[in-house]
């Protein structure tokens, strides 16, 4: 069987053919690369959207985080300075009643000071009450509420106290801790440290150890 020719018609034909297959090769190019941009800026979109709510919420958090600081620092200044004010109260309790006390202890005491302090970088301490005698000094620190720390800490500046306050280098040292209120046991725990304990007694204050109580000296 014998080929017929090609003619120009069939290949102006193919060439038709080729030129709509490339059409529509383009155009489906075309619509996926602009669908391709539709979703990338959908994308984006969503993407700046998530960013403004996060920063909005960040905003938020920071507003609340800096609000809880500001109520939680005035409510820090406002317990320490009612602590500090109750402390003065206690001070002011014992200081006049310190002399007959201790007298009553066989320390006769011939002056009271209230806070003195050492403000010496490595030497610092302060004292909330120091009674004196000349050869016996007794270091009394007062809490509106005294706690176990509050021992300790008195514990901690007795041994101390002589390099802070080399005036006093000759004395007999002994601790006292006064409290209105007195955590469970820490009297206990004071007088088995070797400190007197002064606790309120109607009007005045007293000091509760026993007659049997022999305070340790520093």
């Amino acid at each position: 069987m014998s080929q017929q020719p090609v003619s120009i018609d069939d290949i102006y034909a193919l060439f038709q053919a080729s030129q709509e297959d490339l059409k529509r090769s383009r155009e489906e190019y075309d619509r996926r690369a602009a669908e391709a941009d539709r979703r990338s800026a959908e994308a984006d979109r969503r993407s700046a959207e998530a960013d403004r709510r996060a920063a909005e919420v960040k905003a938020e958090s920071d507003r609340v985080m800096q609000k809880l600081e500001r109520s939680v620092a005035e409510t820090t200044r406002a317990v320490n300075a009612l602590t500090t004010r109750w402390g003065r109260f206690v001070e002011e309790l014992v200081e006049p009643a310190a002399v007959a006390l201790f007298q009553s202890r066989g320390i006769a005491i011939r002056e009271t000071h209230q806070r003195i302090k050492n403000s010496d970088k490595d030497l610092g301490m302060e004292i909330d009450i120091l009674v004196v005698n000349g050869s016996e000094v007794v270091i009394i620190e007062c809490k509106s509420r005294l706690s176990r720390d509050d021992v300790n800490d008195l514990l901690d500046k007795l041994p101390r106290f002589k390099q802070s306050f080399p005036r006093y280098s000759d004395c007999q040292v002994y601790g006292a801790v006064a409290g209105i209120e007195i955590d469970e046991g820490v009297d206990r725990y004071a007088y088995q440290r070797g400190l007197f304990v002064i606790k309120p007694s109607g009007d005045t204050v007293e000091i509760s150890n026993d007659l049997r109580f022999r305070a340790v000296a520093w």
